[in-house]
């Protein structure tokens, strides 16, 4: 058995609020890291640009001066000097390594930060720098060139000033990223409420609703954002609610009264056949008088099955019938209601008219016989057993039209519609007006048919009218 899904109802605000502010939070750190980076390549990018410049103006001096007065040159600006000559001697100037680890010199020292390079001679030869190399550690760069005449040079400059920049712009960026994230937190709540406003309002109209106020809707100005999307549904779905409710409430309404009318109706036969089987019992009737007890217990029997067999049928109606469809032609049925009506009312004046090509139908046979059966009986008993019964049938391209039209007292509008509900007869004072379920009972199997039965308006009489679905081969010639 699979599970039902379980809604996570988490607060949407606080989560919303840390989603955001963690997203600020990321974006933050990656700005700063990018930053860190691009800022620290930049400062050591500048370093290594002044000793390739220094390694330059030193390349253009070489031939003019000695390795022991460049050295000396070049280690005024602050950086370590070591010049090997082809030869094989070497030169040391300026600040070791070490001391440049240890930070750059101060104001006064060797390498004061002045900008000022070697000059070359106006006799200096084309010397330049045959190759290059730098590389270095986070507190030192060091630059290797190869000049032309042999000699490599080595300047070593001091990055722990870099180092220094990029830790105060590290804590400047968290001092700011903090500050930002103070700020987004405190927006980002605002913003959130006055989004998230809408669904408290959603709650307390559903609230309000559960509290008996049925008629509260949302009514969204906006329905086709996710809000309005929202409060749309809720609102269908309250309707929906509302009106099976109301449907409910009718339909216990209809059942009680039901069951009241069919209780009442059962009462009199079940009294009638009561009083004359105690008559029977106790008095000692012999004769006609007999005879007389007999017959009013067998009539009043037969009216309670007749009213048994009508309520368990407009159950089946209700519940739904199983029909045995067959394909039929219906001016048979026609006529034998024209046949078997005279043997039950022989006053009754019934005429029927049929076409004269076959009325093809797929049917239950049965079902539609008890549908014209309790038409007729009802324009019988509207006619008083003595009027005047027209049962006509006639195909057109829409359907199957059976219409039963009588020269009784007919339907008032307002009641056309009315005389379909159960047990409602128009002229209760009259003992055989039946009990006001063969009308119910026809309308039932018609619509089981795919059909429907009408009262129509007529100027004298009634005319009901029974529509079926034509048949299948039928709509395909």
């Amino acid at each position: 058995m699979t599970a039902a899904p379980v809604l996570r109802s988490g607060s949407l605000r606080r989560r919303t609020i840390v989603a955001v502010l963690a997203l600020v939070a990321v974006l933050l750190i990656v700005l700063s890291v990018v930053v860190d980076v691009a800022l620290g390549a930049r400062l050591r990018g500048q370093i290594e640009e002044r000793l390739r410049d220094r390694a330059a103006a030193a390349a253009s001096l070489v031939g003019t001066v000695d390795d022991a007065d460049l050295a000396e040159r070049l280690s005024d600006q602050g950086l370590a000097v070591r010049i090997d000559s082809a030869g094989g001697g070497s030169i040391v100037a300026g600040p070791s390594p070490e001391q440049l680890r240890d930070g750059p010199p101060g104001p006064g020292g060797p390498g004061r930060g002045e900008r000022a390079a070697p000059q070359p001679s106006a006799t200096g030869s084309d010397v330049s720098v045959v190759a290059s190399s730098v590389s270095g550690d986070d507190d030192l760069v060091t630059l290797s060139s190869t000049l032309s005449d042999g000699s490599t040079l080595t300047l070593t400059a001091s990055a722990v000033g870099v180092q220094d920049t990029l830790v105060q712009v590290r804590w400047i960026m968290a001092i700011a990223s903090a500050v930002v994230l103070a700020i987004a937190a405190g927006a980002v709540i605002v913003i959130v409420r006055a989004t998230l406003r809408p669904l408290d309002q959603v709650s307390e109209v559903a609230r309000s609703i559960g509290a008996g106020e049925r008629g509260r809707r949302l009514r969204p100005t906006r329905p086709d954002t996710e809000i309005g999307r929202v409060a749309t549904a809720l609102d269908d779905m309250l309707d929906d609610v509302v009106g099976a409710e109301e449907a409910a409430r009718g339909a216990e309404r209809r059942l009680r009264a039901f069951l009241s009318d069919a209780a009442h109706e059962l009462r009199t036969p079940v009294a009638g056949i009561r009083a004359a089987a105690d008559t029977l019992v106790r008095a000692d009737l012999n004769g006609p008088d007999r005879e007389m007890l007999a017959a009013q217990v067998a009539r009043e029997a037969a009216r309670a099955s007749r009213l048994v067999d009508d309520l368990l049928m407009m159950a089946r109606v209700d519940r739904g019938l199983d029909l045995s469809l067959a394909d039929v032609d219906l001016r048979a049925l026609v006529r034998a209601e024209a046949e078997r009506a005279p043997l039950l009312h022989p006053h009754l004046d019934l005429r029927a008219t049929v076409p004269d090509t076959a009325v093809m139908a797929s049917v239950d046979i049965d079902r539609i016989a008890q549908v014209l059966s309790n038409l007729v009986e009802n324009a019988a008993r509207a006619t008083g057993g003595r009027g005047s019964v027209r049962v006509s049938l006639d195909e057109s391209p829409t359907g199957i039209r059976l219409t039963v039209a009588d020269d009784g007292p007919g339907v008032p509008d307002a009641d056309r519609e009315r005389i379909f509900d159960r047990l409602v007869r128009l002229d209760p004072a009259r003992s055989a007006a039946g009990v006001g379920l063969g009308l119910p009972i026809a309308r039932g199997i018609a619509r089981a048919h795919g059909g429907d039965v009408q009262c129509l308006a007529a100027e004298g009489g009634a005319v009901f009218v029974v529509t079926l679905p034509r048949h299948e081969s039928a709509r395909t010639r």
